[in-house]
């Protein structure tokens, strides 16, 4: 009897046991099912904006300007004294945000000056203490949105103002002995900081409506005098972000790179991975930031510009590798956009009007579609259409390895023109164009079209 009771009790222990790992395992195929499906309209939109906007496009130097130039708080806050941004009209913005094919907007609220750029009730250093004296966020917000873009907001951990943020090796008071910077920081307290972000950050997540993004920037934890996770309460900055907007999806920036509750999707900067980004050999969402010059911020005297196509080009080439594009503009001090990037968001719109839907809804192509050389790849899963970013027109051929019995119907994407194919190769004469048995060769015009980029459209059977 005694025998049967253990026994029993052993097979109850083992049934809970089991039934617990099973628990635990559906959870966590729960949290990554929703994961996915909280960010199935990012990665359906792949085509952001980043604003860089604040204090520093008067000096016009790049948005590091205060700290690569050591300016003392007396010395930057003359800009605070004198900006005013009198041609600011956000509609204007959206809607030649919305023509060049934008589908959210990430806004930089608060840079690494520290400069807020709302009627934040936490600080004086803001946009409603300058001679502008009306807040930005909120009317930018509502010109977005009614324009059917998402928001986002960009938050920086950073902040040059605050008497409690520690002096580091970012910091423009940083001196040159770092030694020295113990005395300077006897006296702040990262604790009282960790409080003022969380409560700004509180202010931006229930006084805008539905935030989509938040794009934290960023730790610097490698090497000698900088900042961690811990630094910033990381994990708390997380737990308060989605309590207050559940479904909004955060960035990796925080620190949290072993923690995978602690960020939705990683952000290369100011490159193309030469492939789809991993994280322990699992493929996870991201976006490449990257901006129309070489600044975030307005940069009156760079002229390393990217072209219309190099533009173009990224777009695709990032989505063809299931990346989203967050492309910067840095408004004037003034409020406007410079002549150079409303000539770059002109060119995206013309081509994003005959050729969005190689962007929207597209990832990479899966592995039996070989890419042809000097081509670009982009596919629809939902629609189950391949296309072919043509980067140099070839003369009237487009070889294609391996697509035989494969394509129902071919043809341009800008005018939906036909594109003739063949499968069946002829030997003959020296005026006979062979290919491999199972290869496809599609006929193209001679001339090319008239397009940055252009694009072919597959149906696949």
């Amino acid at each position: 009897m005694k025998r049967t009771i253990i026994y029993t009790l052993f097979l109850l222990s083992f049934v809970c046991q089991q039934a617990n790992a099973t628990h635990i395992v559906q959870n966590q195929y729960d949290s990554s099912l929703n994961q996915s499906e909280h960010m199935s309209w990012w990665t359906h939109d792949r085509f952001g904006l980043f604003i860089h906007w604040g204090l520093y496009a008067m000096p016009a130097r790049h948005e590091w300007v205060k700290s690569r130039e050591k300016m003392s708080d007396e010395h930057y806050n003359r800009y605070k004294n004198l900006f005013n941004p009198d041609l600011y009209n956000p509609e204007e913005w959206a809607y030649m945000a919305k023509a060049a094919g934008v589908k959210y907007m990430v806004f930089t609220t608060k840079h690494h000056d520290g400069f807020c750029m709302w009627d934040s009730k936490y600080t004086d250093y803001k946009i409603t203490n300058t001679p502008y004296k009306k807040d930005i966020l909120k009317p930018l917000v509502n010109a977005f949105r009614n324009e059917g873009i998402r928001i986002g907001f960009y938050y920086s951990l950073l902040d040059w103002h605050h008497p409690d943020f520690t002096i580091d090796r970012n910091h423009p008071q940083m001196p040159q002995n770092p030694e020295l910077s113990k005395e300077l920081n006897k006296n702040r307290n990262m604790a009282k900081y960790r409080e003022y972000m969380k409560n700004q950050l509180t202010e931006l997540l229930t006084e805008f409506g539905q935030i989509d993004e938040l794009f934290m920037d960023y730790t610097y934890a490698e090497g000698e005098n900088g900042k961690n996770s811990k630094d910033w309460d990381a994990e708390g900055i997380v737990k308060l972000a989605r309590k207050l907007q559940p479904q909004i999806i955060i960035n990796n920036r925080l620190g949290l790179t072993e923690n995978r509750q602690g960020w939705d999707y990683i952000t290369p900067e100011q490159f193309m991975p030469q492939q789809w980004p991993t994280v322990n050999s699992q493929r996870v969402p991201w976006e490449t930031c990257q901006t129309f010059s070489g600044s975030w911020g307005y940069h009156r005297d760079e002229y390393s510009w990217k072209s219309v196509h190099q533009l173009i080009v990224m777009l695709a080439e990032t989505v063809s590798k299931g990346g989203n594009l967050l492309l910067n503009v840095g408004p004037t001090a003034r409020g406007v956009f410079d002549e150079r990037a409303i000539e770059r968001l002109n060119g995206l719109a013309h081509w994003m009007r005959f050729h969005s839907s190689a962007i929207y809804g597209c990832t990479a192509a899966p592995t039996e579609y070989a890419c042809p050389n000097n081509c670009i790849l982009t596919y629809n899963p939902n629609t189950n259409r391949l296309y072919i970013h043509v980067l140099e027109w070839p003369f009237k051929s487009l070889y294609l390895k391996q697509y035989k019995g494969k394509i129902k119907y071919a043809q341009l994407l800008n005018d939906n023109s036909e594109l003739k194919f063949r499968t069946e190769t002829k030997k003959g004469s020296h005026m006979t164009e062979n290919t491999g048995a199972d290869d496809v060769i599609i006929t193209l015009p001679v001339e090319r079209p008239n397009v940055e980029l252009p694009v072919i459209e597959l149906i696949l059977e």
